[in-house]
């Protein structure tokens, strides 16, 4: 009897084991990239209970039903209310391919391409935080905060001050920012002490507190970066609202401090921007504001920028910002230069960014010398020695900072700017902002910040990166394996 039961259960562990295998197969590559679908496959097989618990945990890429109707809702509010409206006159002579990407842009991200823009680089991380303060003392009606990060500390002291005179002046200060992003950092619960004591309406993005009813994939993250003041000015770029050392212990310890990018908008395209707010206002709470703000009231401007918003995110359903990036890699003409601290492209993105540079294109790719993420880190690296091999010239930023700014300029006359890395993070499972801009002024500006960063920069050689230890290599390549799991 004792040798039947323990045959039985040996028989029955192999029919569970065998079930879940095929289920495997049958259920991850469905509408799921190749690379994540074989790392999914991977995880489960070597490692089946561990795999399967973390597939159930985070193997949906998208948020939940109730969160994508609403996204569906905006996406159409949008498309709806822009009809007919005058967002400025765009600039002639576009090269067709560009007309072709808005028209994508459109399609996948709802938002119109707006003319008569003007906009400003803001590459000094302190000096950013004083000319978002300087707008919100202009306020008059609202002033709109989203971002990934916010944290009331000593540099951001300046900022909040603001936000304070500007409520008690009866302006409505509104904020939004990621829950687990921001859960058990330093100043947490000050800061949410402080927006209530400004007398802010704030709420958190994307909550993860299953006892309250709120849950989804937990590493979902809002990672948008936007102020916006009355309709008239808006900032967005790469830059979260906090110290450069982000008041890590861990950071301070090694003396790290973040290189980031804003820019300062003014134009019908800051409407866009608050529409992307007033967006994540209602996924959060339900309440509709653009009757109180009055979505796309233009603020005319007498730039001359092209500006379209491309938000992304798992609310959509393609990956809105990957097609923009790939779409102006193989647009590109003469020069593409890349600003992301966290490279790890998919497979088209890669074959367009090697080809451009096979093409004979000077092609440059800016990274961090040095990561504050161990697993992207080392997944990032993974991809050097092709684009060594395909001719990118790769810029490694000094240490001890981390280069944050994300960025991307094509040949003279277009390029993006927002908050929205090269990864597959941003690209599946993050909420991103990105801004197409067509115009020789502010390519012009972007070169010089570009040029600043090259200047503190060292150039990876091929030679020198064949010099990488065997166990460099291996765990790197292994860290290319497991960013594919989304």
């Amino acid at each position: 009897m004792s040798d039947f039961f323990t045959d039985w259960k040996w028989w029955l562990l192999f029919a569970v084991d065998l079930v879940i295998r095929v289920g495997a197969i049958i259920i991850i590559p469905r509408n799921r990239r190749p690379t994540a679908a074989m790392a999914w496959l991977l995880a489960i097989y070597f490692i089946p209970v561990v795999g399967v618990l973390l597939f159930l945990v985070i193997g949906n890429p998208k948020l939940p039903p109730s969160r994508l109707r609403k996204q569906e809702q905006i996406n159409a509010h949008i498309h709806e209310a822009t009809e007919g409206v005058n967002f400025g006159t765009p600039q002639p002579g576009a090269p067709q391919w560009f007309d072709s990407l808005v028209g994508l842009n459109r399609t996948l991200g709802a938002m119109p391409l707006c003319g008569d823009n003007t906009a400003d680089l803001h590459p000094d991380y302190e000096q950013s935080i004083r000319a978002m303060a300087d707008a919100v003392r202009g306020a008059n009606r609202y002033v709109h905060v989203e971002f990934y990060i916010l944290q009331v500390d000593a540099t951001t002291e300046v900022f909040f001050q603001a936000l304070q005179d500007a409520a008690a002046r009866g302006v409505t200060v509104r904020v939004l920012l990621d829950h687990w992003a921001n859960r058990g950092k330093p100043f947490y619960q000050q800061t949410k002490a402080r927006l209530d004591a400004i007398g802010a309406q704030w709420h958190l993005m994307l909550p993860v507190r299953p006892l309250r009813g709120d849950y989804q994939r937990p590493d979902l993250r809002n990672h948008r970066k936007l102020l916006v003041v009355d309709g008239r000015i808006a900032f967005t770029g790469s830059q979260n609202l906090t110290d450069s050392t982000y008041n890590l212990k861990a950071n301070l310890r090694r003396g790290l401090h973040w290189v980031d990018l804003m820019a300062r908008f003014e134009g019908p395209v800051v409407s866009s921007i608050n529409a992307v707010f007033l967006g994540d206002w209602y996924s959060e709470t339900g309440e509709v504001l653009s009757e109180e703000t009055h979505l796309f009231d233009i603020t005319p401007s007498s730039g001359r920028l092209d500006c379209q918003v491309v938000p992304s995110g798992p609310g959509f359903e393609f990956e809105n910002n990957l097609k923009l990036f790939a779409g102006l890699m193989n647009a590109a003409q003469q020069r593409l230069i890349i600003v992301s601290p966290y490279f790890i492209p998919d497979e088209g993105l890669l074959l367009a960014l090697t080809t451009a540079s096979q093409r004979g294109l000077q092609v440059e790719l800016f990274v961090s010398e040095e990561g504050d993420q161990a697993m992207v880190y080392h997944a990032q690296r993974s991809y050097y020695e092709g684009l060594l091999r395909a001719g990118v010239t790769i810029w490694m930023y000094e240490k001890p900072f981390i280069l944050h700014s994300k960025s991307m300029s094509i040949d003279d006359e277009v390029a993006v700017i927002g908050s929205s890395n090269m990864d597959m993070r941003s690209f599946g499972l993050n909420l991103e902002i990105s801004v197409l801009v067509r115009g020789a002024g502010f390519v012009d500006e972007l070169r010089q910040v570009e040029a600043q960063y090259r200047a503190v920069s060292r150039q990876l050689t091929l030679e020198e990166w064949l010099q990488q230890p065997l166990r460099s290599t291996v765990l790197d390549n292994v860290a290319r394996l497991t960013s594919a799991l989304q």
